[in-house]
């Protein structure tokens, strides 16, 4: 029964192109050590490398092409017979050109999948915004451990990236309306299109500028129950008395925000109008997850939050590790009293 395990394992850690020291190598030589079956491994293989998400829409090649040759590794040291299956889809690879973008698939506990396009670098185009960074992971975890949080609400997300936060949350916890957002020309259209690939249908004023890189480009997961979705154009130190009247969230949420002083008092001063223009409405709950990379700029937020009457506590953090199975990063959610 642990050859499925495992593979389901190399699965998780797989499809969304996680670091290759975090997959459970240890636990794979020693079965095939203990045992000379081929199952185990074309399993993996058929799990990782030939699964239909992958085979649709696959991981970067370089990635692809690692992790083959580390699996063939694992099989010549067991010095069992030769595995055709492997080299055959390792030449296949190496026949590839490298892309500019690859596709990373998140599994769900309920077993739908997020699906992105993503960048392969981590800075493109002038932006840091078409990766999925790791505090956008873990704000995910912690919304589907708390779905009440979103259910039947109107939900605001900031600097919403290429979407993962957002797609998980509207496929699991049952928003009302999902208001994603971002100011980079290039973000936004690599966003939308990653919403549509879920299976969600943009508000038509939004759903007019999609243009999506394959025609007939046949959207994952569209079965599931569809909240409104919106795509909002928002510069924080821009945003005028009408659109925040437009968008009146119940809960805003955001993740990975915090990482240039620069910024900080646009992201602190939008909160406080959105504290101001709810009229006799309960003002929105705020959620912050942030990778602490430079404690400086992190406690730099914090003291903003103050000076501005802002109040915040710490969420404890979660223990169930759906989408994050690398060493855990320094990442802490805020919960914000505006």
């Amino acid at each position: 029964m642990a050859g499925p395990e495992l593979g389901l394992r190399f699965q998780r850690c797989f499809l969304p192109a996680r670091q290759l020291r975090s997959f459970p190598w240890l636990e794979l030589e020693h079965s095939l050590r203990t045992s000379r079956d081929s199952s185990l491994l074309l399993d993996i293989l058929h799990r990782t490398i030939l699964h239909p998400l992958c085979v649709k829409y696959p991981l970067s090649a370089r990635y692809r092409r690692c992790f083959l040759t580390e699996l063939i590794k694992k099989h010549e040291s067991a010095t069992a017979e030769p595995l055709d299956e492997l080299y055959d889809a390792l030449a296949a690879i190496l026949n590839e050109e490298e892309s500019t973008h690859c596709y990373k698939h998140y599994l769900l506990p309920a077993g739908e999948c997020v699906t992105l396009s993503e960048s392969v670098a981590v800075i493109s185009e002038g932006t840091t915004g078409l990766v999925t960074w790791e505090a956008a992971l873990h704000l995910a975890e912690w919304a589907l451990q708390n779905p009440s949080s979103f259910r039947n609400r109107t939900v605001l997300e900031l600097g919403s990236g290429i979407g993962f936060t957002g797609i998980a949350i509207c496929k699991t916890c049952n928003p009302k309306t999902y208001i994603f957002s971002d100011y980079h020309h290039r973000v936004l259209q690599q966003l939308k299109e990653n919403i549509c690939l879920n299976g969600f249908v943009l508000e038509p004023e939004a759903a007019q500028q999609i243009h999506l890189e394959s025609e007939g480009q046949k959207a994952e997961g569209a079965n599931h129950q569809n909240p409104k979705v919106i795509v909002a154009e928002l510069e924080w130190g821009s945003v005028t008395e009408k659109q925040l009247l437009a968008l009146q969230p119940d809960v805003i949420i955001a993740a990975d925000v915090v990482y240039d002083p620069e910024i900080i008092g646009a992201l602190v001063g939008l909160l406080q109008q959105f504290s101001t223009s709810r009229a006799d409405r309960k003002p929105p709950e705020v959620y912050i997850a942030s990778t602490v990379r430079n404690p400086d700029t992190y406690h730099l937020f914090q003291a903003q939050l103050d000076k501005a009457g802002i109040g915040w506590q710490i969420i404890p953090a979660h223990s169930n590790h759906v989408f994050l199975c690398d060493v855990q990063p320094n990442v802490t959610i805020l919960q914000l009293f505006i």
